[in-house]
């Protein structure tokens, strides 16, 4: 059927052109290829030339130094830079550290001011060291219910974090999670809290009156003395 249609492609003639039309072909790409070659390496070579004429002195690369040379440990350096930026003065380290006879242990009754929003306090039941990440978790009562919140003592947010009553005996566990139950729980606090607010403005004012009066003491001295030296010169 084939070979009725098409004829000519069966004759000796047909076959002798179509294998010559394929010599042509695959010539014809074979330049094709040696010219893309050609043209590869003329941009190369000028790319190269461009390169070492912009840069006089052949830069060699860097060798990286080895952490350990460099930053034996990052972590504690980390802490370190951290620490100075969010507690420049070192009292909230000294606060919770264990080194310090004075130091906030569980079982104290804390108050913490924020920046934003109500102060808070309750009674320390944990305290988690984690160098900057330091926290600590208070228990108190909101509306006669019990609740206890987590403080980042470093947090920018946290503006001051005072010692209201110190714990009677010195716990024996690091975690007072008993005080959760019902038998255990000091309940609330804010009458605690409350008279030591007071005692602390009674303070305040106190030595405020203190100074007012040493500074008035201080004014009638020097009015005298001046009121002597205008005499004098008359």
């Amino acid at each position: 059927m084939h070979r009725s249609l098409y004829p000519h492609l069966y004759r000796e003639d047909a076959s002798k052109m179509s294998k010559e039309i394929k010599k042509a072909a695959s010539k014809l790409r074979y330049r094709q290829v040696q010219v893309w070659r050609e043209k590869s390496k003329v941009t190369w070579f000028r790319n190269k030339m461009q390169s070492s004429s912009s840069s006089k002195a052949p830069q060699q690369p860097q060798r990286l130094r080895a952490i350990k040379k460099t930053c034996p440990d990052p972590v504690s350096a980390l802490t370190a830079s951290q620490l100075a930026i969010h507690d420049p003065t070192g009292a909230r380290a000294r606060l919770f550290d264990r080194a310090n006879p004075e130091c906030a242990r569980v079982g104290d009754i804390l108050l913490v001011r924020q920046r934003t929003g109500e102060p808070f306090a309750g009674v320390c039941i944990n305290v988690r060291r984690r160098g900057i990440d330091t926290a600590i978790l208070l228990r108190g009562q909101l509306t006669r219910v019990g609740v206890e919140m987590w403080y980042k003592v470093y947090s920018p947010l946290v503006e001051g974090i005072e010692v209201v009553q110190r714990a009677q005996r010195k716990a024996r566990r690091a975690r007072l999670t008993y005080m959760r139950k019902e038998k255990h729980d000091r309940g609330n606090v804010e009458n605690v809290v409350r008279v030591y607010l007071r005692q602390k403005a009674a303070l305040g004012s106190a030595e405020g009156g203190k100074k007012k009066g040493a500074a008035a003491a201080a004014a009638a001295a020097g009015g005298k003395k001046k009121g002597n030296k205008r005499g004098k010169k008359r």
